[in-house]
């Protein structure tokens, strides 16, 4: 057995928990927001978009402080930077002919600390 691998322990006998079953059923949401969900923490499964992340958590930054803390092309930042931008993760501010970004919300502060606990935790 892998480290870290357990068994799954199953149940003897097999019967169903109506009450439990229908108490659940009737809070899960719909098939389309949790494919929205799934696909909003595909986003966070990028080491160089977490980073990135992580950066714009200290300050807010243009493309070209990026690419110089991550040692990445603008190009390729930028490239992360739209799909970080269509998932509603970060935001964008013009300041003269500088574009300045930032994480979109403390929503996503928050992801990422509880994230970062959680591994934490565990090693």
């Amino acid at each position: 057995m892998k480290p870290r691998e357990e068994q799954i322990e199953k149940c003897e006998y097999i019967h169903v928990h109506e009450d439990i079953v229908q108490k659940v059923n009737e809070q899960m949401p719909e098939e389309d927001k949790l494919y929205d969900l799934a696909d909003f923490f595909k986003v966070f499964a990028d080491s160089t978009r977490i980073k990135m992340l992580y950066v714009l958590l200290c300050s807010e930054m243009c493309v070209c402080d990026l690419a110089q803390i991550l040692n990445m092309t603008q190009s390729a930042i930028s490239h992360q930077l739209r799909t970080l931008k269509q998932m509603d993760l970060v935001r964008n501010r013009r300041e003269g002919k500088t574009i300045f970004y930032s994480l979109a919300d403390s929503h996503i502060k928050t992801i990422l600390s509880q994230g970062l606990n959680h591994i934490e935790e565990e090693g």
